[in-house]
């Protein structure tokens, strides 16, 4: 089985492939202090779990948007699967084309979901990734990565209003039931739920605007925070929470046929 990491600023995202079926997924949190023992004993407690052994990976299929963890990824891969892990970059051969000034600044984020959406989905499509930034991706309808937007996170917006206020305070990242606050909690999250999903729907028809064929991209949703934003627009074609992992098995398919 493959098996896909997706390594991000605040979450690793695992999956175990059989073919293009996912058999398992799991999230952990990216700690980058953590050694590749470490990461190792809690791959083996994670498939035990779900009732695989580590001798059931015969390859490993890495996307790092931090840097110092991929030595420790693929060390990992190395000494307890045996396996060189293959780790995609904006050199991989994916037939997605970087139509930006520097493609090497591109993450492999961004370049799987377009590869995803092209490959599962439809393009021109605008993808949407709601983790620690809310990023734009959009794809031609050739499926090439034409750009995009990178906003500050709902979780970072929600932070800095509550640190930098005095009178203010940490509150659940849930949607009141009308926009208009009648307390300061529910303010604060209509400020917070409803002012991203605004934020959202404006880009949305701005990049619709400027990118060919953007009256019939369709935008896919995905990324931890997605529901939340989902609750107050209706915006999003396609909800995919394992985008990243799905398109790591894409990838895949084409880097070793």
């Amino acid at each position: 089985m493959l098996l896909a990491i997706d390594v991000s600023n605040t979450g690793i995202k695992l999956g175990l492939f059989d073919g293009r079926e996912m058999q398992a997924r799991w999230r952990v949190a990216t700690v980058r202090e953590k050694t590749a023992d470490e990461y190792a004993m809690l791959l083996t407690s994670l498939c035990q779990s779900k009732g695989f052994r580590l001798a059931d990976i015969s390859d490993v299929i890495v996307s790092s948007v931090v840097p110092p963890l991929t030595p420790v990824i693929q060390h990992l891969a190395r000494s307890y699967l045996g396996r060189e892990a293959l780790v995609v970059n904006h050199t991989s051969p994916l037939g997605v084309k970087l139509l930006t000034d520097n493609p090497w600044e591109t993450g492999t984020d961004r370049i799987l979901s377009v590869l995803a959406a092209k490959e599962m989905y439809s393009v021109p499509a605008i993808i949407i990734q709601f983790g620690t930034a809310t990023s734009f991706d959009c794809a031609s309808p050739e499926g090439d990565f034409l750009g995009g937007v990178i906003a500050p996170g709902l979780g970072i917006s929600a932070e800095a209003l509550a640190r930098a206020a005095s009178r203010l305070y940490q509150v659940e990242w849930t949607a009141p039931p009308t926009v208009m606050g009648k307390n300061t909690s529910h303010n604060m999250r209509s400020g917070i739920v409803y002012g991203h999903a605004a934020m959202v729907e404006g880009i949305v028809a701005r990049l619709r605007r400027e990118m060919p064929g953007g009256e019939q991209a369709i935008v896919i949703a995905h990324g931890g925070l997605a529901d939340v934003v989902a609750t107050a627009t209706d915006i999003f074609d396609v909800r995919a929470p394992n985008l990243l992992l799905e398109g790591l098995q894409r990838a895949y398919e084409r880097l070793r046929g």
